[in-house]
Parts: C-alpha cells; sequence; structure tokens
C-alpha cells in the first residue's frame, strides 16, 4: 500500500505542476488567424508574398497585410475575410500566367543533344539549355510538375497555360529557369510570346518565331503600351486596351490576341 500510495502522490504533483504550468506558460493564441486561414484555398503558393497560407493568415489578423492578397483564392476569399474583420473589401484583379515563348520545335531546333535529367532546371544549367535559342522554353515541364491545379502542359516543345484553370498562383513563373512565364491581369488578352534580348538577325537565325525588335508594334500603338527594351517588346497592361493593331502589325507574329 506504501508503493501504490507513494505513486498515486508523484502522479498527483505531477498532475498538479502540469496544470499550472499550461496556464501560467501559455502562449496566446489569436483565433482570429485561425479563423481566416479557414477562408484561404490552402494552395500554399505564395503569391501573397508569405510562405503560405498560415503565415498570411497571421500577418492578416496582425493587421501587416491587405485581405486581398490571395490569387487563387480571389475576390471570394477577400470578401470573406474583410467581412470578417469589418473593414472593406478591396478586391485585387485575378491573374493569369502567360507563357512568352513562342518557339516550338517546328520553329527553333535545339543546339546540342542533351542527356541529363529530365527537367529544365538541370538542362538550362548547361549554357543556358539545349534550345539553340538561350532564352527559350526547353519543355521538360518543371512549370507543370509544380502546378496543383492542372493548368500547365507542354505541347509542341512549349509550356502552353489552361486559362480556365489558372489561379494566378505564379508557381510557374517562380519554377521557369529562363523566367519565361510572367503574370499578367486576365483582362489582358495581348501578350508578346517572345523572351529574348538578341539582336533581330541573331534572333531569325534561331527562332523563326521571335521578336526581332523592329519596333513596328510600337509605332502603332495609340495608347503608348508597347516598348522595346533590349530588342524586346514589352506591352504596359495597364495602359493597353487590346486593340490589337500591334498584333496585326507585327511581321513575325509573335505578338498574340486571345
Amino acid at each position: 500500500m506504501t508503493a501504490v500510495i507513494i505513486v498515486s502522490a508523484v502522479g498527483l504533483l505531477c498532475a498538479i505542476l502540469l496544470v499550472l504550468a499550461s496556464h501560467f506558460l501559455a502562449v496566446p493564441v489569436d483565433t482570429r488567424a485561425e479563423d481566416i486561414r479557414s477562408f484561404l484555398p490552402g494552395a500554399n503558393c505564395g503569391a501573397c508574398g508569405y510562405a503560405g497560407c498560415d503565415d498570411y493568415a497571421k500577418a492578416v489578423a496582425r493587421g501587416d497585410a491587405k485581405p486581398n492578397l490571395c490569387i487563387p483564392g480571389g475576390a471570394a476569399a477577400s470578401e470573406q475575410i474583410s467581412a470578417y474583420l469589418g473593414v472593406a473589401a478591396e478586391n485585387a484583379e485575378p491573374q493569369k500566367a502567360v507563357v512568352r515563348c513562342s518557339g516550338t520545335c517546328e520553329k527553333c531546333g535545339d543546339a546540342m543533344d542533351y542527356h541529363g535529367p529530365d527537367t529544365c532546371a538541370a538542362c538550362a544549367a548547361l549554357h543556358r539549355g539545349k534550345k539553340a535559342c538561350g532564352y527559350g522554353c526547353l519543355g521538360y515541364g518543371d512549370c507543370v510538375k509544380v502546378c496543383q491545379f492542372g493548368a500547365l502542359s507542354i505541347r509542341d516543345g512549349v509550356a502552353h497555360v489552361e486559362e480556365s484553370l489558372c489561379t494566378g498562383c505564379g508557381a510557374c513563373a517562380k519554377a521557369c529557369p529562363h523566367l519565361l512565364i510572367a503574370m499578367a491581369p486576365v483582362s489582358s488578352r495581348v501578350a508578346v510570346r517572345c523572351s529574348s534580348h538578341d539582336k533581330g538577325p541573331e534572333v531569325r537565325k534561331v527562332c523563326s518565331a521571335g521578336c526581332i525588335g523592329c519596333m513596328m508594334c510600337a509605332k502603332v500603338c495609340p495608347t503608348g503600351a508597347i516598348t522595346v527594351t533590349d530588342f524586346l517588346a514589352s506591352i504596359d497592361p495597364q495602359k493597353c486596351t487590346n486593340c490589337g493593331a500591334c498584333a496585326e502589325k507585327c511581321p513575325v507574329k509573335v505578338i498574340t490576341v486571345a
């Protein structure tokens, strides 16, 4: 009986100590962060600028982040979070991924044979990759592998985005070693499908669908939305009206209108 009493007393003492410790050493938990987290889609894509949905929810609860930064959650998540916090909803325009390359197998060949891991990152580490154009899509699908929504695929050697499935999370853009996937507002229908900064003659040697920096698109743009820097055209979506004049004038048809 003595042993039983001693063991019981020790157990009771430990229980009391644990209760006291949990009371005095407890770390306060902001339940708002947990509630806000429930409004997020759980993609953990980092498009909001935070490490994941948990970090973003905590930042919103602290007041360090706006409630409209979740790209995959879109307007629905923004409105739910704003309503929960009792603030006015500020819905950012949804984004989409745009592949800035038109160098299909037919239009841009390979400059060398590559025998190594079937990843764009590994291939790009060897003199910028196997393609004749050092800026082009390598076609191994690193972007496809990181897309959680099945929005990307490889078609004829070049990444393709299915806009109806794209949430604009930006994971594909981060995975591309050549940085040829860009994010643009879904309302933007005009895109330059090239990333090469080589001079026109050099581009024509390796790809029949590359931007040659002729500036004809910039000259016909009625709103001044197009600029040509380092032999590559770019479009400012804030100025672009999607008129399509640039696409019609482009001699190599590297500018497309969706």
